[in-house]
């Protein structure tokens, strides 16, 4: 497993599709870019802005449910690619063990910012759907530059990937 930050969550424009783009931590540095829904990037962003609504979202409930069962959320991790969908584990600390708990990629990613977890992705996962950045953003840059250029490296890509680069 590789411990990735998540860098965003953009829009792709001309498609208007939603994608949330992880980075790996160390090494490589590859992105991977995760197709999303609407619905779960405006939680997605709603987490990393902080915003605070009158009711719980879907994913916020989720997170006070398991705090009052007394359930630990300790990681997530992107887990396969298969058939071009994304599969992730949310893994679960409870007094009677440990549990996985199998997730979209984009609600894990929802609840990991709200409870500030780890984020991991399979070394394979990567293999398959990540690419490399051809330059390092700049390490000075702010993190706003950095997506940016993220993005940008990410439009580059999928400008030049076909459903083939993807596998059967």
């Amino acid at each position: 497993m590789v411990e990735m930050d998540l860098v965003g969550v953009r829009v792709e424009l001309p498609s208007n599709t939603p994608i949330a783009l992880l980075r790996e931590r160390s090494g490589a540095r590859r992105v991977l870019p995760i197709f999303i829904g609407g619905p779960e990037a405006t939680a997605i962003a709603f987490a990393l802005e902080e915003v605070v609504t009158p009711r719980p979202m879907t994913h916020d409930l989720i997170r006070n449910l398991l705090d009052e069962l007394g359930v630990s959320m300790e990681s997530i991790v992107v887990t396969e690619l298969r058939d071009r969908t994304f599969y992730a584990e949310i893994e679960l600390h409870a007094s009677d063990g440990v549990h996985r708990v199998s997730s979209r990629p984009s609600d894990a990613i929802a609840l990991a910012v709200r409870v500030g977890i780890p984020i991991y992705a399979a070394e394979s996962v990567l293999d398959e759907a990540g690419f490399e950045a051809e330059d390092e953003a700049d390490a000075d840059a702010e993190p706003e530059e950095q997506a940016e250029e993220v993005v940008e490296q990410f439009r580059e890509f999928i400008d030049n990937v076909t459903p083939d680069d993807f596998g059967s």
